[in-house]
């Protein structure tokens, strides 16, 4: 008995330690690439914002090569979420340190709320459940059940199984699975799926904030158009984190835009990109006479409008 809980305490341990080290390696590469960053703007501080966007992107592709390189080396791989976190936490400490002088007090405490709510967003979002199907519950015994007489998990007429899919990341199963999202090192499903819509929504408008501040601080300072000489340090981790906003709010602003799609479809990500792995959203259309083949369509049979498919996200319980 005495040994099974000195190995058990011995794998928390480890377990501890590992996760200390990819948090510290998360650390290091979140400094690294902020950094490196900030050589855009100092060496080219007179270029217009989308040379200075293009190379920032050239140098986050290289420090992130060089990083996976490292990682091989030492074999201690970063946790994606601790990179969002430091990321947010970085931003943060530079608007505080340095940006903050030239915003308005309101529009500062603003700000502040923002990336308060965004960081316990984050950290919900990370132990949320996003719907998992537990062993011994009532949806796992009815999941074998209908496995063992052949019937398929998305048959419309069982509720409890209705668009239950498989996580191969997790490998588990998931009600409402849209996807395995490695930012937040979680599933999001029927019940984190509002909680992620809404924290993408906030990074949105955060970073949306912090480049409007960064802006007007680099304008009363005369950061942008001015010369290698003028920009120093500080003035060039304000550029540059706003270069990184920019990048994110980009791509993130897709995303959104994907989901809100999602929404108003009524359908999942993993779903539209495996349709073919679902009958219920193949439509079999039959072979004319003289052909040889029939056609497979695609069909969502969960749409029912946009009013409708809006009302049963907002309605969703865990």
């Amino acid at each position: 008995m005495q040994q099974i809980q000195d190995q058990r305490k011995k794998k928390v341990l480890v377990s501890c330690f590992k996760q200390i080290g990819r948090c510290t390696v998360s650390c290091i590469l979140v400094l690294l690439t902020q950094f490196a960053l900030t050589l855009v703007p100092h060496f080219f501080p007179a270029s217009s914002l989308l040379v200075q966007l293009t190379l920032s992107v050239v140098v986050l592709v290289f420090v992130l090569g060089l990083g996976r390189w490292c990682r091989r080396i030492v074999g201690v791989y970063a946790s994606a979420p601790a990179l969002v976190f430091f990321n947010i936490i970085f931003i943060w400490a530079v608007y505080i340190f340095i940006a903050r002088q030239a915003i308005p007090y309101f529009i500062s405490i603003v700000f502040n709320i923002e990336v308060t709510l965004l960081i316990l967003g984050v950290c919900s979002i990370l132990s949320s459940d996003p719907g998992l199907v537990t062993h011994g519950s009532s949806d796992a015994n009815k999941l074998i059940e209908t496995k063992a007489f052949g019937v398929e998990a998305h048959n419309k007429g069982s509720a409890l199984l209705k668009r239950v899919r498989y996580c191969k990341s997790c490998k588990a199963y998931i009600k409402g699975f849209d996807h395995h999202c490695p930012a937040f090192g979680n599933c999001i499903g029927q019940n984190n799926y509002v909680l992620f819509i809404i924290l993408l929504a906030g990074f949105l408008t955060t970073e949306a904030s912090y480049i409007v501040c960064s802006s007007q601080f680099s304008r009363g300072s005369w950061i942008l158009g001015g010369t290698w000489f003028e920009t120093d340090l500080a003035g060039s981790l304000v550029v540059s984190t706003m270069l990184f906003s920019l990048l994110q709010v980009t791509w993130q602003g897709v995303f959104f835009t994907w989901h809100l799609y999602c929404i108003c479809f009524n359908i999942r990500t993993d779903e539209w990109i495996n349709w073919k792995k679902y009958p219920e959203f193949q439509f079999v259309i039959q072979s004319q006479p003289g052909e040889s083949f029939t056609r497979v369509m695609f069909k969502n049979p969960y749409d029912n409008g946009y009013l409708q498919n809006v009302k049963e996200f907002l309605s969703v319980k865990g």
